[in-house]
């Protein structure tokens, strides 16, 4: 029987079970205690923001991130469909809509030359998703919501160790929402950050993130009990995840150098395909400096691409589309009118990705490049 390859497989990389054990010892199981407190320094210095908070998911990092925006009826929001409905989710939860903006042809990022378009006098934000780990461009951006006031929340849920212009992706706008699922280069099962940069921001923050009440207040001796102050939710990484984290974190370096090469293993086997012009290769410009989370390939057309998913399954390799365009999902359809985004719906449809995890070695690489050849040589 042939042995699987498999689209993702998550592996403890160091301490994880040493450092579970210290928290269980500790006594501190439910979060904030040490572990949580290594992970959001460690994440404050590697990306240069003010303040992390760890998260049970990116998902509630980007509810945080929205319900801090403080959206009024009517409001909107600027975002690419090509997404997880997370990002989406979050911003309709808090009140406002979601403007869906056509993505880059090259990095399949927000494209915001399409900005202008799509701003009207009840846009509160924009939010670009790094997709693959690839950089949006980011100065672009920015400018355009700093003359316009709008607040910047970036979706780097898989973006752990990627760079724009040597700055760490999630620390460039004013929320950063990073993920730490077990499809991510760096996991816990399920955990995530916010990135702050704004004291008002911080502060609030801390009680949405802990059910409301302004218990971290209390626990830093500024108040003599802590009360009910906002709304909020049960937002907070359990101790147990964050020891799992930081194990993880630790050596970051380390798993971003394997995945690099795992990437560039997969990059120098399909570029003879590439030249032929039978697929495209993923396209990173020269301001990123991408965690290759993700290597995919864009087929001629759709029919192509599922042809190829079936070759490869029927070979025992797992290779996965990705994501539905949002705008035309079915809940898309109860907010009102949706855009024609001829990019977004062009691409999607002919995206691959390809297995990428750290157990995989060169031969396996090979294994996958050899079945997609077969396929075109077939």
């Amino acid at each position: 029987m042939v042995e699987p390859i498999y689209f993702n497989r998550p592996r403890m990389v160091g301490k994880e079970l040493e450092h579970i054990r210290e928290a269980v010892a500790s006594g501190n199981t439910s979060g904030d205690g040490r572990f949580s407190k290594a992970c959001a320094h460690f994440l404050e210095e590697r990306l240069g923001v003010q303040r992390v908070m760890l998260t049970g998911s990116c998902t509630a990092a980007l509810e945080i991130a929205a319900l801090l925006c403080a959206f009024a009826p009517g409001d909107e929001v600027l975002m690419p469909s090509f997404t997880f409905p997370s990002t989406a989710n979050a911003f309709v939860r808090a009140g406002a809509r979601p403007i869906f903006v056509d993505i880059r042809p090259d990095t399949l990022n927000l494209d915001e030359t399409a900005l202008d378009a799509a701003v009207t006098p009840r846009t509160r934000a924009v939010v670009p998703v790094h997709y693959g780990g690839v950089s949006c461009e980011m100065d672009a951006i920015l400018d355009f919501a700093r003359v316009r006031e709008l607040r910047v929340v970036e979706d780097a849920a898989q973006t752990i160790g990627s760079r724009y212009r040597g700055r760490g992706l999630g620390g460039l706008g004013d929320f950063g929402c990073l993920s730490f699922h077990e499809t991510k280069n760096v996991h816990c099962g399920q955990g995530g950050a916010l990135c702050l940069n704004r004291d008002a921001d911080v502060a609030r923050a801390e009680i949405l993130r802990d059910r409301g009440t302004d218990r971290q207040r209390f626990l830093r001796g500024e108040v003599a009990h802590y009360s009910w102050v906002d709304v909020g939710s049960s937002f907070v990484l359990s101790e147990i995840l964050c020891a799992y984290l930081y194990a993880q974190l630790e050596t970051l370096d380390k798993i971003a150098g394997r995945r690099q090469r795992i990437w560039e293993w997969y990059e120098r086997g399909l570029a003879p395909l590439a030249a032929d012009g039978r697929l495209r290769l993923p396209i990173v410009p020269p301001e990123c400096e991408p965690n290759h989370h993700i290597f995919f390939v864009i087929l001629e057309d759709e029919r192509t691409r599922d042809a190829l998913v079936r070759h490869l399954h029927e070979r025992a390799i797992h290779a996965v589309f990705h994501y539905m365009p949002l705008h035309r999902s079915p809940y898309a359809e109860t907010l009102g009118p949706q855009p024609h985004l001829p990019v977004t719906e062009d691409l999607s449809g002919r995206l691959l990705r390809l297995p990428l995890y750290l157990d995989l070695d060169e031969d396996g690489v090979g294994r996958v490049v050899d079945a997609v050849d077969e396929f075109f040589e077939g």
